[in-house]
């Protein structure tokens, strides 16, 4: 049997394939059959390219249908995606593609001169462009290919998928899934949030992360379901289009805004089933306002990069706010080193990635010698067993559902003349959940205004790094061991 993830979408493709399978605000139509001829065109320019076995296609586009298409094509033709954040500048791409070394790079159109300039020093033998409006070299080149295309065999533990996540400390690393992760993954959530076979999702998240890509996309194609396809979140746009929707999918900041909005109510709501929130903690006062404001209970669930998604609040049966819920069928999570009921969790499970990208000793080290992965995360279980997040073992920063690692942004600042040290923690905000913010010592007899260094980062970083503010302190708080207490700044400047 051909474990190819998208031979398993296929197979669960409507029998009707002139059935709409996406859909835009602006009136674009695909069906199902557009999504079948479509990929095989890019899959067979692909496979004409003559490229190695386990080849990586990296790929910086903005959202829209054909890089959709372009997904599906990798996994049909049997090489390995590889999406990255648009918000990326050249020194975080020149790193990622030094270090996954692609094939293949698509990029949007106006970034083709820097892109193209990165890839090709890197060995990289072929740059397409792709953007949001069908135009693109990648398209020119596929529409000369046939229509036909038989999905390439694949094993069950054939890479599928690199996604790379910084550590808080060192390279960035990347997390390779396999076909099985990530059908395994698929084929549990369909069942568990239960799935029906007249479900419409509203997509407004991005492709290049996991919740975007690997669970509101996965669900969709498993389901054989039509998906309103929104090129970003726009909270006009949600408010018109969710009327004809059953299931949307949000990171906590989604909520917010739509709460934001006094219009926004039950009205809206009427043929929803269900809404699920993840990527970053939703407050307890946003999970209350929404079942005020609409009378539906918003399904938090809980994932990482390396494991797509571990727990969930039920479908049927309590889902309780400030908790991720229980363990999916399928996944072990137990907690080790507790003190007073918390402790590091770990995690096993078909889902679970099992190497890091050329990083044999990073591997071992988050490992247990008996296959548990160390998630970095701390947490609790109640007394029915749903877990809490507590916290971030690693000091990660969730801000708007992106990861921010603030060993990054700190050596950044760090380098900038003036600077003696910095420490940039995440202080609790009720739009993004946490917002990134950097506390600065200068060298004596400095002076360095705000605005002049946040300008500085932002021509270097990806905007979701940059903070939100700057303080300049006298000196940061230390323990006796020299360590920095980032909980107390964390509590001074929240």
């Amino acid at each position: 049997m051909n474990a190819n993830l998208y031979a398993l979408f296929a197979a669960h493709f409507p029998a009707d394939r002139s059935r709409i399978f996406l859909e835009t605000p602006e009136g674009l139509y695909y069906s199902w059959n557009d999504l079948e001829r479509a990929s095989a065109k890019i899959a067979n320019l692909l496979r004409s390219l003559d490229l190695p076995a386990g080849a990586r296609i990296a790929v910086q586009v903005e959202k829209s249908a054909e890089a959709v298409l372009l997904y599906l094509a990798t996994l049909r033709a049997g090489y390995v995606y590889l999406p990255l954040n648009t918000a990326y500048r050249a020194a975080e791409i020149d790193y990622f593609v030094g270090d996954a070394e692609p094939s293949v790079v698509v990029c949007a159109p106006e970034n083709f001169g820097w892109v193209s300039k990165i890839a090709f020093q890197a060995g990289c033998a072929h740059v397409f462009t792709l953007d949001d409006q069908r135009h693109g070299s990648l398209l020119e080149r596929a529409a000369h290919h046939s229509d036909q295309f038989v999905t390439v065999e694949k094993k069950p533990d054939d890479l599928a998928a690199i996604l790379y996540t910084s550590g808080t400390t060192g390279r960035s690393k990347g997390a390779m899934l396999s076909h099985q992760n990530l059908s395994s993954n698929a084929l549990v959530l369909k069942d568990y949030w239960h799935w029906q076979e007249n479900d419409v999702l509203l997509h407004a998240l991005p492709l290049f992360h996991v919740h975007g890509l690997f669970v509101a996309l996965h669900g969709a194609l498993l389901n054989g379901s039509r998906m309103i396809f929104l090129n970003k979140f726009d909270g006009a746009e949600v408010l018109r289009q969710l009327p004809r929707a059953t299931v949307f999918m949000g990171v906590p900041t989604f909520y917010v805004r739509l709460l934001s909005d006094a219009d926004f109510g039950a009205a809206h709501c009427k043929g929803m089933r269900l809404f699920i929130s993840g990527s970053a903690p939703l407050l307890t006062e946003t999970f209350k306002d929404f079942i005020q404001r609409t009378g539906h209970t918003i399904l938090e669930r809980y994932g990482m990069s390396e494991t797509a998604m571990l727990t969930s609040n039920p479908y049927h049966g309590q889902r309780k706010g400030g908790t991720v819920g229980l363990p999916l069928p399928g996944v072990k999570v137990r907690l080790t080193n507790q003190s007073e009921g918390v402790g590091d969790i770990e995690v096993l499970g078909p889902n679970v990635f099992r190497e890091y990208w050329r990083m044999p000793e990073k591997t071992a080290e988050e490992f247990t010698s008996d296959g548990f992965f160390r998630t970095g995360d701390v947490g609790s279980f109640d007394d029915e067993g749903y877990l809490a997040i507590v916290g971030r073992s690693k000091d990660l920063i969730i801000s708007g559902g992106f990861n921010v690692y603030p060993k990054e942004i700190e050596s950044l600042i760090d380098e900038v003349t003036g600077v003696m040290e910095s420490a940039v923690i995440g202080v609790p905000h009720p739009d993004f959940g946490e917002a990134v913010t950097a506390v600065v010592v200068l060298k004596s007899n400095v002076t360095l205004e705000e605005a002049a260094l946040l300008r500085d980062l932002k021509a270097k970083i990806a905007n979701f790094k940059v903070p939100k503010r700057i303080h300049f302190v006298k000196e940061l708080p230390r323990n006796a061991m020299g360590k920095v207490q980032k909980n107390l700044l964390r509590k001074e400047f929240a």
